[in-house]
């Protein structure tokens, strides 16, 4: 690999945490003359041990990415830290806020201006419940024609699958697809060169195991790729996979462990779902991704933990091993946030060890 390229590679975690992935590499070492003696690898021993030579490949840069929004301010003491944290990406706003609301031109003014600030890319979503086709053409319009900010990467609603729990009761599946198509139709009318990232499902997993709320959503996005795979272009799934209680339980560190693995099996799921709808392989995200849906603290693995951390960095590990383009935590500050009110939280120190993997031009759409 060339000094320009990056790579990943495994962090072996014994007596922490099973294969967690976690470490990477700078530059190129020089080659070595035919008379040098290889170095040995270590024994492994108890602890973290790093195998320097596991070269995986490239790196996207859009995985280091997260979700902000006028209610997910960063408090004003942190912006310098979170300047270099490394975020890549940032999608616009965050959660069901944009669904809720329409965004103003000084909220896009402000996003733009703070991506310019800390190098991230941003991703703007649409409203799609109480909006219109014609409103996401002229927010469109405001940001790539008026202002020139060229955005590359749009949404269209968030988590629409979940529109007949709030207040839509009669909202379907059907209906979405023709609304996602009609609001796509119109964006692109004005700018054809945009990429457009959906569905957004509110939860996606391998196997939904007898759930039939899980496997509702299964069908949800098989749907959405049998009627719109031919105007997608990057295929984008959420995760919390706590609470797994109707009372909100958060969950213990060996219950936060184990659920990493699961993502060796949700990325090839959806893949063989986006086959077999559209006959083609696209870019694969997951634009909101945390241990849990509901706000927790306080607890050995909520998400201001240090265990909450350490699954972070094996679930991104993960990712990075499947070939996902582009990954949004959520979010950035907040509850849910890399930071807190008043400090740092041990997320945050992910994408700081993930920096050290080197750099690379972006790729892919």
């Amino acid at each position: 690999m060339s000094s320009a390229g990056s790579c990943w590679r495994k962090l072996a975690a014994i007596g922490v945490v099973p294969a967690l992935v976690l470490a990477g590499c700078g530059s190129s070492a020089p080659t070595p003359s035919s008379s040098a003696t290889p170095t040995p690898a270590p024994t492994p021993a108890a602890g973290l041990y790093v195998d320097a030579g596991a070269d995986q490949g490239p790196i996207s840069p859009l995985i280091f990415g997260s979700n902000m929004g006028p209610w997910l301010a960063v408090p004003f003491d942190l912006q310098t830290q979170v300047a270099a944290a490394g975020v890549k990406t940032l999608t616009f706003p965050g959660g069901n806020w944009g669904d809720q609301y329409n965004l103003m031109d000084d909220q896009v003014d402000q996003f733009i201006s703070y991506c310019r600030l800390i190098g991230a890319e941003p991703r703007i979503v649409a409203r799609l419940k109480g909006g219109t086709a014609q409103q996401a053409a002229d927010l469109v319009n405001y940001v790539n024609v008026t202002k020139g900010y060229n955005v590359k990467y749009w949404g269209i609603g968030n988590e629409a699958d979940l529109y007949s729990l709030d207040g839509l009761p009669d909202y379907t599946v059907a209906r979405y697809n023709k609304e996602w198509r009609e609001w796509a139709q119109a964006m692109r009318a004005v700018d054809p060169k945009i990429v457009l990232v959906g569905p957004d499902v509110s939860q996606f997993v391998a196997d939904a195991n007898g759930s039939s709320y899980l496997q509702d959503r299964i069908d949800w996005l098989t749907s959405f790729h049998h009627a719109n795979g031919d105007m997608v272009d990057i295929v984008s799934i959420h995760r919390y996979p706590f609470p797994i209680d109707t009372a909100g339980t958060p969950p213990t560190k060996d219950q936060l462990q184990q659920s990493g693995q699961e993502w060796d099996e949700i990325i090839p799921a959806l893949r063989k779902i986006i086959r077999e709808q559209t006959n083609r392989d696209l870019p694969v995200a997951v634009t909101e991704v945390n241990s849990s849906w509901v706000a927790n603290s306080g607890g050995e693995a909520t998400m201001a933990s240090l265990y909450n951390a350490i699954w972070f960095g094996d679930v991104l590990g993960r990712m990075i091993k499947q070939d996902v383009l582009m990954v949004d935590q959520f979010a950035l500050a907040g509850d849910y946030g890399i930071v807190g009110p008043d400090a740092l939280r041990p997320m945050y120190y992910v994408y700081m060890m993930y920096q050290r993997f080197g750099n690379a031009p972006a790729r892919g759409l």
